[in-house]
């Protein structure tokens, strides 16, 4: 079905569901500007935000080129993450040394898919290992953390949507892959506009978008929480439905 809404876009609901991933990052992007919550809260939404329009170009052009923009910038997301979890306090502990021997793993990493290792399950693996150093140490940072239980509350609540939302997508993704024919004949027989929302693919784009969102806040309020701040903030949303960091307001006295 492709360049079957525009002629100039492959994909268009695959590409055009990537807004909410572009939108979130931005969200966060300036949020943590705002409150000046520091370059690493700031450098985790612009990866999110990257991997966003990366996904975008592709399903837009579905090149190879721009395939690559789609995958590579999961890996330094998670790399960033981690990054981020490790050196969570205010004084740098680890020096240069640290973020230079990240930077060097993942230049390898991409260098050996690049030229050597063209296979996707080699992506996977190495997304898989990155994003799992990132969940462990994430997960240390959380538990040797003092924090209020409605921090904690908070956080429980972010870390279990992040999952839903990733999971769920996870499925979807699934779903549109086996039953690809079943719903394009669907799809087919509904008609426009009832057959966007058949597009399984592009709910995965949605739900991995706050999927991401939520953990990255997740890492995000865990930061303040470790910096003794978590009880200026709190996540609330924009427009309803977009969350981000933002400032509890003061409680006024009668």
């Amino acid at each position: 079905e492709n360049y079957a809404v525009s002629n100039y876009i492959a994909e268009f609901w695959n590409t055009l569901t990537n807004a909410a991933m572009i939108l979130l990052a931005a969200l966060g992007i300036y949020s943590s500007i705002r409150y000046r919550h520091g370059k690493r809260v700031t450098a985790m939404y612009v990866g999110m935000l990257v991997v966003g329009c990366g996904s975008a170009c592709f399903h837009a052009t579905l090149k190879y080129t721009t395939q690559l923009l789609d995958e590579l910038p999961m890996l330094y997301l998670c790399a960033i993450a981690l990054y981020s979890f490790i050196e969570i306090d205010k004084k740098v502990q680890f020096g240069v040394w640290l973020p230079t021997s990240l930077a060097a793993f993942q230049l390898t990493i991409t260098l050996t898919y690049l030229f050597w290792v063209q296979n996707p399950i080699f992506h996977q693996i190495a997304f898989a290992a990155t994003a799992i150093g990132a969940a462990v140490v994430g997960c240390n940072r959380l538990y040797t953390t003092n924090m209020s239980s409605g921090t904690r509350r908070a956080l429980f609540r972010l870390h279990l949507l992040g999952h839903l939302g990733m999971w769920g997508g996870f499925l979807a993704w699934n779903i549109d892959n086996v039953f690809c024919h079943n719903l394009r004949s669907y799809r087919g027989y509904v008609g426009t506009p009832l057959d966007a929302l058949l597009q399984l693919h592009g709910w995965w784009h949605i739900l991995t978008a706050y999927g991401s969102a939520f953990l990255l806040l997740w890492a995000h309020l865990l930061r303040l929480a470790r910096l003794g701040h978590d009880n200026l903030y709190s996540v609330q949303y924009f427009m309803g439905v977009f969350p981000y960091v933002g400032m509890k307001q003061p409680k006024k006295i009668d």
